[in-house]
C-alpha cells in the first residue's frame, strides 16, 4: 500500500465556486504559475505516486459555497486518479482544509475524532481537537487556552486486507508576529506563538498515546511545520514539536527515517521536503517539514519511504517532465510510504 502526505500550496485557488477546476491563465497562489499551469503539474504528480492515500495539506476550502471533497473529487476525476474519493474531518477557517483522497478499493476510512468534546472553557488532557486545550504554557501558574487553527483529522482505517489502523493528518503551525511594533514585540509575539505550538504538539502526541494504549497502529502524516534545529527558538525550550511527536525514549515512539536522522547527526546533511524562495536573499531556502511517522507494531510490516525531491530523489530528478512538474506544484514536495497492509 502506497500512502503519502502533500502540502499543495493554496490548492483552493485553483477551483471556481462550483469546485470546479480553473484551467486558465490567471495567476495561481505560486509566484509566477498560472492557474493551469500548476493544475497540470499537480495532475501528473498525482498520476505518477499513484498512491492508495494521500492526505491533502492546504487542501480546498470548506465553505458556504465551496466543498472540500466535491472539488478533491473533481480534481482525481479529471486525471483518472485512483485515488478518487475525498474525506475530510473538521473544517478551519484558513482555506486550508486537510483532507484525504483515497482509493476506495483499497482502504475505507471513516471520521473518527476522539477525546471529549469541550466547551469554550476548554478541557485538560486531550479533548477533541475542534475544541480547546487548557495548559499553562509559561510559569504564571495560569492555566490558558490552546486551539488548533486547522484541527487535525483522525480517520480510522481499514485496508482490502482486513487490516485496521488509526491515521492522523495533521498541520501545526506557529503564527508570524503580524502587528508587532519593534523588535522586543515581535519576540515577545513569536515566543507566545512558538509555546502555543508546542502546546499543540503535546496534545496530539496525547491522543497518540491514547490511541497506542487502546492498542491500535498509528499513522501520524503532514505538515508539522518544524524539524529538529530548524526552528530559531528551540534552543529556549530545548526541543522541537517534532520531538515532542516522536515521544520520550522510555515511551512507546512514533518513527520516521529522515527526523531520526535529523536528531541524530544535526550538523550533517538533511533531507528536505520543501522549497521556499527568499526573494530579498535571492536564494532558495530548504527544510524537512513533512513528515510520516508510523507507530511500533507497523515496522515489521516492511515499511520504506521516500521524499519525491526534484532535485534530491534521484528517479524524479532523471524523469525532466516530473521534475518540473513537482517545482511547479507546490513549494512542498511529497513524502511517500509504501507498506505492507
Amino acid at each position: 500500500m502506497r500512502i503519502a502526505t502533500y502540502n499543495v500550496e493554496w490548492f483552493s485557488s485553483l477551483f471556481d465556486e462550483d469546485n470546479r477546476l480553473l484551467r486558465d491563465d490567471e495567476a495561481s497562489g505560486r509566484q509566477g504559475v498560472s492557474r493551469a499551469a500548476q493544475i497540470e503539474a499537480l495532475g501528473r504528480v498525482f498520476t505518477e505516486m499513484d498512491a492508495d492515500a494521500v492526505m491533502v495539506v492546504e487542501a480546498p476550502d470548506q465553505g458556504r459555497r465551496r466543498d472540500t471533497v466535491a472539488a478533491l473529487e473533481h480534481f482525481a476525476g479529471q486525471f483518472q486518479l485512483r485515488a478518487r474519493k475525498a474525506i475530510m474531518g473538521f473544517a478551519n477557517t484558513t482555506q486550508q482544509e486537510i483532507a484525504l483522497l483515497f482509493d476506495p478499493a483499497a482502504l475505507v476510512p471513516m471520521h473518527d475524532p476522539r477525546g471529549a468534546e469541550a466547551g469554550p472553557e476548554g478541557a485538560v488532557g486531550a479533548p477533541r481537537f475542534d475544541g480547546a486545550m487548557r495548559i499553562d504554557l509559561d510559569v504564571d501558574a495560569r492555566e490558558d487556552l490552546v486551539r488548533f487553527s486547522k484541527p487535525p483529522l483522525e480517520l480510522d482505517v481499514t485496508t482490502a486486507k482486513g487490516r485496521t489502523f488509526r491515521m492522523i493528518g495533521a498541520h501545526l503551525k506557529s503564527k508570524a508576529p503580524h502587528g508587532a511594533r519593534g523588535d522586543d514585540e515581535v519576540m515577545r509575539i513569536s515566543i507566545a506563538n512558538r509555546r502555543k505550538q508546542l502546546a499543540q504538539a503535546i496534545w496530539l502526541r496525547r491522543r497518540i498515546e491514547e490511541d497506542l494504549a487502546a492498542g491500535d497502529d498509528v499513522i501520524l502524516l503532514g505538515d508539522l511545520n518544524d524539524g529538529p534545529g530548524l526552528d530559531e527558538f528551540e534552543h529556549l525550550f530545548g526541543y522541537s514539536s517534532v520531538e515532542i511527536l516522536i515521544g520520550p525514549e522510555d515511551g512507546a515512539r512514533m518513527f520516521d527515517p529522515h527526523a531520526q536522522d535529523a536528531l541524530r547527526h544535526p550538523l550533517a546533511a538533511q533531507a528536505s521536503t520543501a522549497r521556499f524562495h527568499i526573494e530579498r536573499q535571492g536564494r532558495y531556502l530548504s527544510a524537512l517539514l513533512d513528515y510520516v511517522m508510523i507507530s511500533e507494531g507497523l515496522r515489521t510490516e516492511r515499511p520504506k519511504w521516500r521524499i519525491w525531491h526534484p532535485f534530491e530523489d534521484h528517479a524524479c530528478w532523471q524523469n525532466a517532465p516530473l521534475r518540473e512538474a513537482l517545482l511547479a506544484a507546490s513549494d512542498h514536495f511529497p513524502v511517500v510510504l509504501d507498506i505492507d497492509l
